[in-house]
């Protein structure tokens, strides 16, 4: 390990907070997996703790083993995954596993794994939107030779997600139109995009409404917004009511590791209210620290952005940055009662599988960026030595 450290290249306070949003990950999902142990596993509480950590290190091996390749490969791929990633997901919508009434998961060829290809697709979309408006500044106020190459990629990935994820579809939606308004889009164009994004949500609802087999999807949105109002059924409003109980019990210094009580009562106590039984068992304290790392990771992707060699870098590790800061918001806020129930996993700390992987490549993006800045540094910092030598 002490030999690993000296090899680690970019931004070290980043890894800092993947090393302790990985912490409360680990502690958070083996407290919170007791139950669905003692129900599916014969009471090995252990079962969930080592799958989650093998996880967990894959995805520190994978941040390892990435984090070192140059920024400038992702511009390469991102067109030709951008393109692979839109049939997957029209694949995904027709023969996907559905869960929930909605087709999100397919199966990774090869290893038998369940996936979501939205997890690769907002990945894609992001890249492509840097890439082209780095390609695009000479002219990126122009609508037919900038915003509509931007524009059409955005839609086609958002409109597809949307069916069976509306919240990661929405996420992707507001974290490219602030990149494309970082970017130097101009603002009529943005305000157009809005509004094409709400007109066709309004179109895909009224379909819904009209048809008999999508009714499903539609009733779960009608019946979170009208749960979030404090109407509706209070059996689907349980999870939310459970969650105000684990917030309430935590307190300020909370319950202590291991002894939340509503993990035994929560749906998903592992996943997507995770943030509750950390504030069940570690108070606000605990509550206030996973705020601060997102904080921490949102300063220090905003400056990499402006530091970054070119415009390409600062795009994408904005572009990263906000969206994994959105989801975890979004997850935080869902726990808390401030929004209607998303779905969203709290990123680096919720159990899953593919997606904690996602999240690395993510994580992997920002530090390719600022480890570009560090060797640029680094060759300025010897060309002055060696000026100084010479004179």
């Amino acid at each position: 390990m002490i030999q690993i450290v000296p090899k680690i290249r970019g931004d070290k306070v980043i890894w800092g907070v993947v090393i302790i949003l990985s912490l409360f990950s680990v502690l958070a999902v083996y407290s919170s997996t007791t139950t669905l142990a003692y129900r599916f596993k014969h009471g090995d509480t252990e079962h969930y703790l080592l799958r989650h950590l093998s996880i967990l290190i894959f995805g520190f091996v994978l941040m390892y083993a990435a984090h070192k390749i140059n920024y400038k490969l992702y511009s390469q791929i991102a067109l030709p995954i951008v393109l692979f990633a839109g049939p997957l997901l029209l694949y995904t919508l027709v023969f996907g596993e559905v869960r929930n009434e909605a087709a999100r998961w397919t199966t990774l060829p090869g290893i038998d794994m369940m996936f979501q290809p939205s997890d690769l697709a907002k990945l894609a979309l992001i890249m492509y939107v840097a890439r082209m408006l780095a390609k695009k500044q000479e002219n990126i106020k122009d609508m037919r030779s900038a915003f509509i190459p931007i524009l059409v990629p955005v839609l086609v990935i958002c409109g597809l997600i949307l069916p069976a994820n509306l919240s990661t579809a929405a996420i992707l939606f507001v974290t490219c139109i602030v990149l494309m308004f970082i970017g130097g889009v101009k603002f009529r164009y943005l305000l157009a995009l809005a509004g094409i994004g709400i007109v066709a949500l309004a179109l895909f609802i009224t379909f819904l409404m009209f048809s008999p087999k999508s009714s499903g999807r539609l009733g779960t949105w009608q019946n979170r917004i009208e749960h979030f109002g404090g109407k509706g059924d209070s059996d689907e409003n349980f999870q939310v009511d459970q969650s105000k109980i684990a917030i309430a019990n935590g307190g300020f210094f909370g319950k202590l590791p291991g002894n939340s009580m509503q993990k035994n009562f929560l749906p998903n106590p592992f996943n997507d209210f995770i943030f509750a039984i950390i504030i069940e068992e570690y108070g606000v304290i605990g509550a206030i620290t996973i705020i601060l790392m997102y904080m921490i990771l949102l300063f220090r992707g905003i400056r990499i952005a402006i530091k970054a060699p070119g415009n390409f870098g600062a795009l994408l590790a904005i572009g990263v940055t906000i969206s994994l800061i959105f989801q975890a918001f979004a997850n935080m806020a869902v726990a808390v009662h401030l929004v209607p129930v998303t779905g969203q996993p709290l990123p680096l700390v919720s159990m899953g599988g593919t997606s904690i992987w996602f999240t690395s490549v993510a994580i992997v993006i920002i530090l390719s960026v600022s480890k570009e800045i560090d060797e640029e540094k680094e060759a300025s910092e010897e060309i002055t030595e060696t000026e100084h030598a010479t004179v």
